[in-house]
């Protein structure tokens, strides 16, 4: 299930792409599908490993054209172990409403980022996330949870503190709220067959749109997506520096160590 929607953020086969806070890996193998130089990165061991696992069967199996290449590894958002200007192309998704110092983050993302290349910003939306948040202190309130919820024009300002320039946006997953305060509203702790009865119903809604994408659902969900849509999704590209101007003027990179990415 992505997030972020390629007709409104291309890839070039060959663009050199960071899923930075991959988790799972999602669109990391869609970039490595779609023959991009992937290096997905987490500071959850356990899901690199997973991760790495599915790029060697990707391979195996042939699922990603030829100069396609696909790196996992574990590292800290805050410190990123790359040299200025690496990548063609930075996604960041369901990540920074994990991080204190999201302006570091940011400024990382910027320093590695080439000129002229493009980011991708993805986030709880406000509204369905602070519903969540009145129905269950438990949604968030846990090791490695939301410390805060973005306004859409507060994550815009601050890509354009950090030097970025915003080019578009959109809400995603509008099918995903109501199964959230479903499960904030019946307690997040029950999963499986511990769950309420109105969360396993509706989970298995979304598993059977994730399968079967029927159109009914995909109908159903562009129209939800603006009212209700789980996540905002911001695009924006790093601008080209005036001849004779500091490789650091858009942003400066941040050092500092601290809390990597979830």
């Amino acid at each position: 299930m992505l997030t972020v929607d390629f007709s409104r953020f291309p890839l070039a086969p060959g663009d050199r792409v960071l899923d930075l806070g991959c988790g799972a890996g999602r669109h990391a193998f869609e970039c490595y599908r779609r023959g991009a130089r992937v290096v997905a990165l987490d500071q959850n061991a356990e899901e690199i490993r997973e991760v790495a696992k599915w790029f060697a069967a990707m391979a195996e199996e042939g699922e990603a054209p030829a100069g396609a290449t696909a790196t996992a590894m574990e590292g800290d958002a805050l410190a990123l172990p790359f040299p200025d200007d690496s990548f063609d192309v930075v996604i960041i998704s369901e990540v920074m409403e994990h991080i204190h110092d999201d302006k570091g983050v940011l400024a990382e993302m910027v320093r590695v980022l080439r000129p002229g290349g493009r980011l991708a910003v993805t986030v709880p939306r406000y509204g369905p996330e602070k519903v969540c948040w009145a129905l269950s202190d438990a949604y968030h309130e846990v090791e490695g949870g939301h410390i805060r919820i973005y306004r859409g024009d507060e994550l815009l300002g601050r890509m354009r503190e950090a030097g970025l320039r915003p080019y578009g946006t959109h809400h995603a997953h509008g099918l995903h709220s109501p199964y959230w305060w479903l499960k904030c509203a019946f307690g997040v702790e029950r999963d499986g067959d511990d769950a309420a009865l109105p969360v396993r119903a509706y989970h298995r809604l979304l598993v059977w749109d994730i399968m079967k994408k029927p159109l009914a659902t995909r109908l159903a969900e562009k129209a939800l997506d603006p009212l209700i849509g789980k996540s905002f999704v911001a695009y924006a590209t790093k601008p080209h520096l005036p001849d004779g101007s500091s490789p650091h003027a858009v942003a400066e990179p941040a050092r500092a160590q601290g809390q990597g990415q979830a």
